[in-house]
């Protein structure tokens, strides 16, 4: 699941062109980072998600710990929205040889690290520390706090830090993994976000919608209108009250992969038309 999927393969030996091994693999888009910027959190969530399922898989393969010594965006696709890694040819199995700790010296642009040299004359888990840390300095520090929801900050401040700490490097992993993975629980705190007292108030108006009084906002689903997704009423309330060209709000029957629900912000509320599919809040004003 973390690496491009292989469907066939032609070897091909002939004089013009000798030893030419085609392959034939899923499609997948180039990951352009200026482009995931813009897309909503949820998304980014997801991407990194995947990148931790590809470090715990790398980290525990079949054939050993497994580095990847060109670990950087141009190496990845995103295929259904999960990130998977297209170039092994710069994969490594073997653990550096050493005969003290300075020999197991890692330099980094911002930071260097030295692990211990085990008592078999191996830098200890030197493969899975490079692929984390190349993974803090190039995705998790850009894609996870950037727009994050306000009641996951504090956890993902932490959850960077501790990833560019080798010290914690499992810790960081499990947490990432365990404690924000999208949850069907009520108690997940994914779905727990704190949300604050509106006195704005709402008329509800079932089975309705507002096709026109779009306005852009930023991360939108939709790039000619301002849609975003919520817990439930009460966090569109929230979102509707921060923008001050937000008079209404459609709530639809669509939902992310996480399984929060897409809503229409609207500017106005002057032309509703019935739909089965959705409900209209508009805001009172005296």
């Amino acid at each position: 699941l973390c690496c491009f999927q292989l469907y066939g393969y032609c070897y091909q030996d002939s004089n013009d062109i000798p030893d030419t091994l085609t392959t034939i693999t899923e499609l997948g888009s180039p990951l352009e980072m200026i482009q995931l910027l813009q897309t909503s959190w949820e998304d980014r969530f997801r991407i990194c998600l995947s990148l931790v399922r590809l470090l715990h898989y790398l980290a525990h393969s079949p054939l050993g710990s497994v580095t990847l010594l060109d670990f950087r965006p141009r190496q990845f696709v995103i295929v259904d929205g999960e990130l998977k890694v297209t170039d092994l040819d710069d994969a490594s199995v073997e653990e550096s040889s050493c005969t003290s700790n300075s020999d197991c010296f890692m330099e980094f642009p911002a930071r260097n690290f030295t692990l211990p040299c085990s008592v078999e004359g191996r830098c200890q888990s030197m493969n899975e520390k490079r692929n984390l840390y190349n993974a803090y300095r190039f995705f998790f520090t850009y894609l996870l706090p950037h727009s994050a929801p306000s009641s996951l900050r504090p956890l993902l401040d932490k959850i960077v830090n501790a990833t560019g700490n080798h010290n914690k490097h499992m810790i960081c992993t499990e947490y990432l993994a365990l404690e924000l993975s999208p949850s069907p629980s009520a108690n997940s705190e994914f779905t727990q976000k704190c949300v604050k007292s509106a006195n704005t108030q709402y008329r509800r108006v079932p089975e309705a919608f507002i096709p026109d009084e779009n306005y852009r906002c930023w991360p939108s689903y939709h790039h000619k209108g301002c849609l975003l997704s919520v817990f439930d009423v009460n966090e569109a309330i929230e979102i509707c009250d921060s923008y001050s060209q937000c008079k209404a709000f459609v709530l639809t029957n669509q939902t992310t992969w996480t399984g929060r629900q897409l809503v229409f912000f609207k500017m106005a509320s002057n032309h509703i038309v019935p739909d089965p599919d959705k409900i209209t809040y508009v805001k009172v004003t005296d």
